[in-house]
């Protein structure tokens, strides 16, 4: 974090940013709960310093935050960051701080955010996706489809929880079915490349069914996920959701299997609360769990729904916390 000490005297300012919105709230110190929370459409500034300054002169005007986590949709290297599906130029953390004037400023990727919630998760917060099984402690990860897919860890350390971002969305598609193969198949004679993003996201829901109507023979009008989803009778819109649970069911579970998530995978997202009751009637758990021979293995890591209004709102704050004197708050449970 750039800047100087952070103070538990001021709001904080945490912010979730994505390729659609960009989403803005102030806290109180690390044990508080967002307010003021307001949503303001990506495509509206010409920036990160600017949409959160819009959000400080038209909804705080009477506030000075002490300090900000911003978490942004995209890579965090280098000292830069990058909004992978919006239209900003890259940016530093202290020209974004300097615009802004605040003392103290971070930036970290979405994912980091939501994984860093974790932890302060409570049990109304989640719907579990298969039989419930208690978890068994350790590293925990997070997934989640909406304008990208993004994919995080948490890992416990004798002083706290260590994120682990990165771009787990790039990985290759896990296709494993004939239609799915053939589904991946157009995806990378049209794109170039059968990344897991392209299929599971919002713009990849809409892909699945287009390239599952062109399969059967049938012209497709093009669909958002949300009309997909309002749709579901519809044979070809009920497989593509299927298709996609499938899919995801199978990325977490590679995911799971990579980085050891004894403690949980929890999926994350827009899209997946609009469709719960598709994700837990799907196959999504049975591809999760289906990985010969360590069926076992999978089957005691629980996989659940995040339904909290806003998770990544939480992580930012954990992130500013991290850097008071003594974050007791951080422990692990």
């Amino acid at each position: 974090m750039s800047g100087t000490a952070v103070s538990e005297s001021a709001p904080w300012l945490v912010a979730d940013v994505g390729g659609t919105n960009a989403r803005f709230a102030l806290v109180d110190g690390p044990d508080g709960d967002p307010y003021r929370v307001r949503s303001l459409p990506t495509r509206d500034h010409a920036g990160l310093a600017e949409a959160a300054a819009a959000y400080l002169g038209r909804y705080a005007p009477d506030v000075r935050p002490s300090a900000a986590c911003l978490a942004v949709a995209g890579p965090v290297t280098g000292g830069t960051f990058h909004l992978t599906n919006a239209g900003w130029p890259k940016g530093t953390p202290e020209e974004v701080r300097d615009h802004l004037g605040l003392p103290r400023l971070d930036i970290i990727n979405d994912f980091e955010a939501l994984a860093l919630a974790l932890p302060r998760l409570r049990e109304d917060d989640l719907v579990p996706i298969g039989k419930a099984c208690p978890p068994a402690g350790g590293t925990l990860a997070v997934v989640g489809p909406g304008t990208g897919l993004g994919v995080a860890g948490l890992v416990p350390t004798p002083s706290g929880w260590v994120p682990l971002p990165g771009e787990g969305g790039q990985v290759d598609v896990p296709a494993a079915t004939d239609r799915e193969i053939e589904v991946a198949r157009r995806l990378r004679a049209e794109h170039g490349s059968a990344t897991a993003e392209l299929l599971l996201s919002g713009g990849g829901l809409s892909r699945v069914h287009r390239y599952l109507a062109a399969i059967g023979g049938t012209p497709a009008e093009p669909l958002t996920a949300q009309e997909i989803s309002e749709r579901r009778g519809d044979p070809v819109c009920r497989e593509a959701l299927h298709m996609f649970c499938a899919l995801l069911g199978s990325l977490a579970g590679n995911v799971a299997l990579t980085l050891g998530t004894r403690g949980g995978v929890y999926l994350g997202g827009g899209i997946l609360p609009r469709i719960a009751d598709v994700l837990r009637d799907s196959a999504f758990r049975a591809r999760f769990e289906g990985k010969p021979p360590v069926e076992d293995y999978m089957r005691g890591i629980p996989t659940a729904l995040i339904v909290h209004h806003g998770p990544a709102l939480v992580g930012a704050t954990m992130r500013i916390a991290q850097s008071l004197p003594d974050p007791e708050h951080l422990e692990l449970a």
